[in-house]
């Protein structure tokens, strides 16, 4: 598998501020990364630099052997990385299928093929944004990731505040995602067993930084390791 995504010793942060700190990471297409640590070192600050939200003060993203560093975040989205934020970023004004529709781009990913992967988007695509339960918000936000047809899609908290039901339905749908279409996926997880369950390799930062790196079996096999890292039980 040939490298997707690269962060070359990344510097980045907010302003002036510095959040992330010589931070090198890779991902190989169809390859799949749990981004795991303790709440406040840096994860999110991660997927927002590979989408251009932040001020990068050092190194470089690369993206297909592409430099990205003056590529705006909706040209990101348009050459293939596909977002999920945390806050989900629903409008109240938009329909279910109109939130689909407006993020539609041509390829694999249309109405049709969401609809089958969330079928409670189907019952539910005359509501709008404002009228869904937490956990449709979230199949929302996934479906309308997959609407622009990425090549990679980062996932930022999928699972949070989502009753134990939900969390495994959807649990259930990015098992497919990552072992059936091909994708490539990131995913910032507080739930570090489920993140590790999902995907190939992880990365665990502390203070803006990596320090550690491995295969996510691995890891997941070294409760010792994961509790002193993360503080998992």
């Amino acid at each position: 598998m040939s490298e997707l995504l690269v962060l070359d010793r990344v510097t980045a942060g907010y302003g002036a501020s510095v959040v992330l700190e010589d931070v090198s990471v890779s991902l190989a297409a169809g390859g799949s990364l749990a981004l795991l640590g303790r709440n406040g070192v840096g994860k999110s600050t991660l997927l927002l630099t590979l989408m251009g939200f932040t001020s990068l003060h050092g190194g470089a993203v690369h993206w297909q052997g592409r430099d990205l560093q003056r590529v705006l975040p909706h040209a990101r989205v348009r050459a293939g990385i596909g977002w999920v934020p945390q806050e989900r970023l629903m409008f109240p004004s938009l329909s279910v299928a109109e939130h689909l529709q407006v993020a539609a781009r041509p390829g694999e990913w249309d109405i049709p093929r969401v609809y089958q992967l969330f079928p409670r988007l189907a019952e539910r695509r005359r509501n709008m944004g404002d009228q869904l339960s937490g956990g449709e918000q979230q199949m929302l936000a996934i479906a309308r990731a997959l609407m622009t047809n990425p090549r990679v899609l980062l996932l930022d908290e999928p699972m949070e505040g989502l009753a134990p039901l939900i969390v495994q339905e959807l649990l259930g749908v990015l098992r497919r995602l990552v072992s059936d279409s091909g994708l490539s996926v990131i995913v910032v997880e507080q739930h570090a067993r489920l993140a590790l369950e999902l995907t190939r390799q992880a990365v665990v930062l502390e203070r803006g930084r990596v320090v550690h790196a491995s295969d996510s079996a691995s890891l997941l096999a070294s409760p010792e390791t994961l509790n002193r890292l993360i503080g998992v039980a």
